[in-house]
């Protein structure tokens, strides 16, 4: 079915990844980095270590890409085996977290909304079951409190005041899912905060898996959650996305646009804002009046909502992510030509995805101050 070199090519770029995340989680982790040396040295001790990090975390984005893939084998619809995609910035001093995920292509034509709701929501649930045994796992076998004292052994210091206005503050934000096995499963002298989750291995394997799962299944377009949703409303899906599409934009950049900055920066910010809108509906299959007029909507309305409240912020990290929805994949889920109903039991696995989706996002993934 696939020749040796796809075999071989996929497999390398698997063994990358997986040193690449290793790697970065040997940063995240431990402090550690191969670009240094001394103290803060990348040995093979810790990157042997890493890979409480980098097994589960690479592990969970198989388990999700092999449930597509053997559910396209299943109804014959050819494709790719999966793609990893490495991703290291440790070498220019920038963070990352070793990869930018994993994919596999569509090579055959899927004709039926059975199969794209199959295909679609096999994955999100397959590796969305593996991450919650790692989270599970994570919560019951949390180190001993002082464990963070190994990887910040100034936190002992009695006299440690923190570390400056010079250096960056970085903590993860919250999920419901998370918060809530955190409350349910952990001891909780011994439950780090979220700005010292990236030191537990498994916990941040974790929340980053649930961070994938949430974002896959977004119902927007083509994303998995958007199968999802044109296989539970055949009629409405189009607009379910559009709208979609539409509130995480104007939650994203609330905040870009504000009466409080100066009028001649604002002259600048305002036109290039509503451009960058216009492009991010660029594949959404409205007329460019229509594109135009919610353009320049959605920015008015951001405008007033910050007169109104100063305080609301967005999370202007969601931007990228919008245009290459809006730009890049498309708004708009293909049509059928095979459009049968759901069974009852893919519309309870629809709902269910549904649920993942809210338990899983959240609105200010990575917070940076």
């Amino acid at each position: 079915m696939f020749s040796f070199k796809e075999y071989l090519r996929h497999s390398i770029l698997f063994v990358l990844t997986l040193v690449t995340t290793t790697l970065a989680g040997g940063e995240w982790v431990y402090g550690k980095s191969i670009m240094v040396s001394g103290d803060s040295a990348l040995t093979w001790e810790y990157f042997f270590k890493s890979m409480a990090f980098s097994i589960p975390f690479i592990g969970i984005l198989l388990i999700h890409e092999l449930g597509h893939f053997f559910t396209s084998l299943y109804h014959k619809v050819r494709c790719t085996l999966p793609f990893f995609i490495p991703a290291w910035l440790g070498f220019i001093g920038a963070p990352s977290i070793g990869t930018f995920g994993a994919i596999i292509q569509m090579r055959g034509f899927v004709n039926s909304r059975v199969k794209f709701f199959d295909i679609g929501i096999a994955g999100p649930l397959a590796g969305f079951v593996v991450a919650l045994g790692v989270l599970i796992y994570g919560f019951t076998h949390l180190p001993e409190a002082d464990y963070i004292y190994q990887v910040h052994p100034e936190y002992a210091d009695p006299n440690f005041q923190g570390y400056g206005e010079d250096v960056l503050d970085f903590e993860l934000g919250g999920n419901l899912l998370f918060w809530g096995l955190g409350e349910l499963l952990a001891d909780p002298e011994r439950l780090p905060v979220m700005s010292e989750v990236i030191h537990y291995p498994f916990l941040f394997a974790g929340y980053l898996a649930l961070f994938f799962t949430a974002l896959n299944l977004l119902p927007i377009g083509q994303l998995d959650g958007g199968h999802v949703i044109f296989g539970l409303f055949p009629k409405g899906n189009q607009w379910i996305s559009l709208v979609a599409f539409t509130a995480f934009l104007a939650y994203a950049g609330l905040g870009v646009i504000s009466p409080n900055q100066p009028v001649e920066e604002l002259i600048i910010r305002i036109p290039l804002y509503v451009g960058f809108l216009f492009i991010c509906y660029t594949k959404s299959g409205l007329s460019s009046q229509n594109k135009i007029t919610l353009a320049l909507t959605l920015a008015a309305a951001q405008y007033a909502l910050a007169f109104l409240k100063p305080e609301w912020e967005g999370y202007q990290g969601w931007l990228f992510f919008g245009f290459l929805l809006g730009r890049v994949m498309g708004l708009r889920h293909p049509e059928v030509s095979e459009g049968n109903e759901l069974d009852g039991k893919r519309k309870i696995l629809g709902w269910i995805a549904i649920v993942i989706f809210i338990l899983c996002f959240s609105p200010q993934p990575f917070i940076f101050k």
